[in-house]
C-alpha cells in the first residue's frame, strides 16, 4: 500500500513538473509565451516594419495570432 501511495504522488510531481508553464513578456509589442517542458503556447502581438508591411501587401503595422508547439513540433499556427 505504501508503495503504491508513493508511486502516485511520484506521477503527480512528474506531471506538475512537465506541465507547469512559466510566463514570459517578450518586448517585440507585446507577444507572450506560456512555456513548459513539454508545450509552448505564443500570444503573438509583434510589431513589424513598414517595409515588410508594404511587400507583403499588410493594411496593419503589426502581426497577431497564437502559436502551439508540443513537443518542439508546432501543431497550430495562425499569425496573419
Amino acid at each position: 500500500m505504501k508503495n503504491k501511495t508513493l508511486m502516485i504522488v511520484g506521477i503527480i510531481v512528474l506531471l506538475l513538473i512537465l506541465l507547469f508553464p512559466i510566463r514570459l513578456q517578450l518586448r517585440d509589442g507585446g507577444t507572450v509565451e506560456y512555456k513548459a517542458l513539454l508545450y509552448k503556447v505564443s500570444k503573438v502581438s509583434r510589431l513589424i516594419s513598414i517595409e515588410e508591411m508594404e511587400a507583403e501587401g499588410k493594411i496593419k503595422e503589426y502581426d497577431k495570432g497564437i502559436v502551439i508547439e508540443v513537443l518542439g513540433f508546432e501543431i497550430f499556427n495562425n499569425v496573419e
